[in-house]
């Protein structure tokens, strides 16, 4: 009997005892499936197992929700290479097992990105400030879940890979289900909340687990910004200081509304006029801060070891973290140039904020280098 479940991605589990293969999977919520896995050993054994299903609480109403299927490792077995989950009766396809060994410290990356699916995209300009800031604030590595975009993005992606800051990993989650293009079924019909957005944050969490020391999970139109300091490098010092280290950091959600455009002064380079996108520049004023609005959407930096599940809003379910903290928007906050979310305000209400000026010199040098060398101006 074939099941409906997809599997995305299998990881070596080091923090259970007895250790584990933790497989991150997509299940259709009301199916009772009796999982089994097979491992492959590094000694060229083979162990079968049941697994065990553990379906995340965020699916927010639809049909299909990320789970993961954790499969025990028995102490005859060395380091399992390969894994199978299937139900009893049908054919066997491995999957890698990843993160074969565990790291504690030299991290490959200090700070790594974690971006949200991509599909349609096209938001050419605001998608270049956004990696251009990110790589100001100290972000070596960004992850990039992939299903559609526009050829001009694609140029993009193309330029920063070759670069080496982005990895992006091929979304196809749309040729196996029927996804929503929105968060609730309300909002999109569909099956799986956003194109899989959680199934893929998730992935890039363990993939990062033993590579990057810290993880910020973000949408491209979201920038994390200190406001006593410029760089994330010297924020989370500040913040372990003040928190505790084990904590993950959860960044109020400021919305500067990206279909109100006032009046700014000398940052609006003409060369940008025909790149598709917003100008994260033009936008500066943001909507007032009320607690209805500032505590929603948020976005998180996290230490992945301290994590098993994720939402795209915080921590689900943690290993040994110490709960998570708000982060007074003092030290820092998140800039969010979305579509206008108090719906009812007019541009004489809104707040200036010109915290992002600070950093538009560099920026704008840098924005105007990589438009020109992927081939967009």
């Amino acid at each position: 009997k074939t099941t409906k479940t997809l599997l995305v991605s299998a990881y070596l589990e080091h923090r259970t005892n007895p250790r584990q293969v933790r497989v991150i999977a997509v299940v259709l919520r009301e199916e009772t499936v009796a999982y089994r896995c097979v491992l492959l050993c590094r000694n060229n054994q083979t162990h079968v197992s049941d697994g065990d299903l553990q379906i995340h609480n965020d699916h927010f109403g639809f049909r299909y929700g990320t789970a993961d299927i954790l499969c025990v490792i028995p102490s005859s077995c060395d380091t399992p290479s390969h894994v199978a989950v299937a139900s009893a009766e049908y054919r066997h396809e491995f999957l890698e097992v990843k993160n074969e060994n565990k790291k504690t410290e030299s991290f490959n990356h200090t700070f790594t990105v974690c971006l949200s699916t991509m599909f349609d995209f096209n938001n050419v300009l605001q998608f270049v400030q956004s990696l251009e800031m990110f790589r100001l604030l100290g972000v070596s590595k960004v992850f990039v879940y992939k299903t559609s975009c526009s050829s001009k993005t694609q140029s993009v992606l193309n330029y920063y890979t070759r670069k080496g800051i982005i990895e992006v990993i091929p979304w196809s989650m749309s040729g196996f289900l029927n996804v929503s293009r929105g968060w609730l079924p309300s909002h999109g019909p569909g099956d799986l909340h956003y194109f899989g957005q959680i199934a893929a944050l998730n992935d890039c969490l363990y993939r990062n687990m033993y590579r990057s020391k810290y993880v910020a999970l973000h949408d491209v139109d979201e920038l994390i910004l200190p406001q006593t300091v410029k760089t994330w490098t010297e924020l989370l010092p500040l913040l372990e200081s003040k928190y505790n280290r084990n904590k993950c950091y959860m960044f109020e959600n400021n919305v500067f509304p990206n279909n109100m455009t006032l009046p700014r002064s000398g940052t609006d380079p003409a060369r940008w006029r025909g790149v598709p996108g917003v100008d994260v520049l033009a936008h500066l004023h943001q909507e007032p801060v009320t607690k209805e609005h500032v505590y929603e959407k948020f976005k998180i930096i996290v230490n992945p070891r301290l994590v098993i599940a994720v939402s795209v809003h915080g921590v689900l379910k943690s290993h040994s973290l110490n709960g998570c903290v708000w982060v007074d928007r003092n030290i820092a906050r998140m800039y969010h140039t979305r579509a206008q979310m108090q719906v009812s305000l007019t541009s004489e209400q809104l707040v200036y904020d010109g915290r992002l000026l600070n950093y538009s010199e560099t920026l704008i040098k840098a924005v105007n280098v990589t438009l020109s060398e992927s081939g967009i101006l």
